[in-house]
């Protein structure tokens, strides 16, 4: 095995990149609706997202930490690729829009990087940041619980579900997925993905799209070679290949859906990731807004504190 030259120099810190939204999703569904702020608003998500960030910085501080969030999907890429695109989704209320926000402010006042786009995903947002600090030295660390995103774990990266501490590496992903990092895309083109409304081949499952892309690699060796999937040992293997044949354009499309884009143009090739001081006085106002108890206060103060040393 090769091994990299001795520069005299330490690698660079691993990058975190957190797929925000997500967990702002989970608290505003599993928490109950009649958590308010001092105003009276809606406080549910905005208070379970504040846990999160205090158990995983606690965690993972000092390192440099990106925050990714979702902001418009009627604008998105994909929406306009494929209108049906996460159709089945209802838009957000105003009182989760309001919240987004207050999650995001106190993403700020902590002192980290928040981004979003109004024509890109998260994922895109991610996928990006990754391509651009691998290329210069460092692993990346994702933070998130969607499946999509298993598709940027590099042979350095680790991709995490922080909540039930499940971690995949390269590997971790091919045992779990059935197919390597870099199938996962052509994966989710075949099989279509029900919970972003995606299109796959009827009749052809996670488990079987690994088994096809075991044998040809990739999605575009599999379709030059439809009739090959006949011969496979491979229940109902001329059905599959039938199948393929007649849903060519459908796997195309998915393809343009569940591939990540990592080269958006929304981002500054200069873009500053380096977080800055926790706002104290910031901090303080959406404590006293959101009606932070006396433990809560002090396990936040805690945590400012050891950033700021």
């Amino acid at each position: 095995m090769s091994r990299r030259p001795d520069t005299g120099q330490s690698p660079p810190t691993a990058l975190w990149l957190v797929d925000s939204s997500i967990y702002v999703f989970r608290a505003w569904f599993t928490l109950p609706e009649g958590i308010t702020d001092r105003n009276g608003n809606p406080a549910n998500a905005v208070l379970g997202f504040s846990e999160f960030l205090l158990r995983l910085l606690t965690h993972i501080s000092p390192a440099p930490v990106v925050f990714a969030f979702d902001e418009s999907l009627a604008s998105s890429a994909r929406k306009q690729i494929y209108p049906a695109y996460k159709a089945n989704r209802p838009p957000a209320p105003e009182s989760l829009k309001h919240q987004f926000r207050l999650c995001r402010t106190l993403v700020r006042a902590l002192g980290f990087a928040e981004l979003s786009s109004t024509r890109h995903e998260a994922d895109d947002i991610i996928g990006t940041l990754a391509a651009r600090h691998r290329a210069r030295g460092r692993a990346v660390h994702l933070i998130t619980a969607d499946k999509d995103l298993t598709q940027l774990v590099g042979p350095r990266d680790l991709w995490w579900e922080f909540q039930q501490d499940r971690r995949l590496d390269a590997q971790g992903v091919e045992k779990h997925m059935g197919v390597r990092p870099d199938q996962v895309a052509d994966q989710l083109a075949l099989a279509g993905d029900k919970v972003d409304n995606i299109p796959g081949v009827p009749g052809i499952g996670m488990a079987t799209a690994a088994r096809l892309l075991r044998r040809f690699d990739n999605l575009d060796t599999l379709l030059a070679d439809v009739d090959a999937v006949g011969t496979m040992q491979l229940r109902g293997a001329k059905r599959i290949a039938a199948l393929l044949d007649g849903h060519r354009e459908t796997v195309r499309l998915a393809r343009r859906l569940t591939g990540i884009d990592c080269d958006i143009d929304d981002l500054p090739d200069g873009l500053d990731i380096t977080s800055s001081s926790p706002d104290r006085d910031a901090l303080g106002a959406l404590m006293e807004q959101l009606g932070f108890d006396t433990s809560r206060r002090i396990r936040w103060q805690a945590l400012v504190s050891r950033m700021e040393g």
